[in-house]
Parts: structure tokens; C-alpha cells; sequence
């Protein structure tokens, strides 16, 4: 299978950033025992927008499609009560190798 990709715009306000990042720093740690990777990146003209990049992979393993622990579960939760998710926060984009044609 490919690898698979999601990308979130994120609006984090400032009195919730440092829990947001908490929550995310422990979605990460177990997303990275299965495999997978998040990353956070914060725009430099407006400290409120991030962009939050996950990538694994199989598409079936990304945990917006996958199984779940529900500890995992309950930092999603958190995550978006603590910030705005665009609405295609949930988007899957698939790796095309290069070495082949399509």
C-alpha cells in the first residue's frame, strides 16, 4: 500500500496553545510507537494558524482511518476542543512512487 499523508490548517488561540501542544506532543509519542509521524508547524505572520502534517506508511494505519487506542481517541477529542480543524482536517493524500508510472 502507499504511504499516506493528512494535512490540517489549525487555529490555535494563544490561551490554549500550550495545552494544545501538550495534547499533541502525547498523540505523537503514541502515534510513533505505531509507526507514524505528526508534526506541527506555526505560520510566522499569524501565531494562531499552524499546520499539523501526520504520515505513516499504509493508509489503513493513519489515524484518521485506523484503529485507535482510546487513549488515542480521547487526545483526538481534546485536540479539537482545543483548537479549529479546517474542514478537511481529515484529508488523506496518497504517495505515488516515482519510480513507477501511474
Amino acid at each position: 500500500m502507499a504511504r499516506a499523508l493528512s494535512i490540517a490548517r489549525v487555529r490555535v488561540t494563544a490561551g490554549q496553545r500550550a495545552e494544545w501542544l501538550a495534547t499533541v506532543r502525547q498523540l505523537a509519542t503514541l502515534l510513533e510507537a505505531r509507526g507514524q509521524h505528526l508534526w506541527v508547524f506555526q505560520a510566522e505572520a499569524d501565531e494562531e494558524r499552524w499546520i499539523e502534517f501526520t504520515e505513516c506508511k499504509e493508509r489503513d494505519a493513519h489515524r484518521s482511518v485506523g484503529p485507535r487506542s482510546a487513549e488515542e481517541a480521547a487526545l483526538e477529542t481534546r485536540l479539537r476542543a482545543l483548537a479549529t480543524y479546517d474542514a478537511d482536517a481529515s484529508a488523506l493524500w496518497a504517495g505515488v512512487p516515482l519510480d513507477k508510472d501511474r
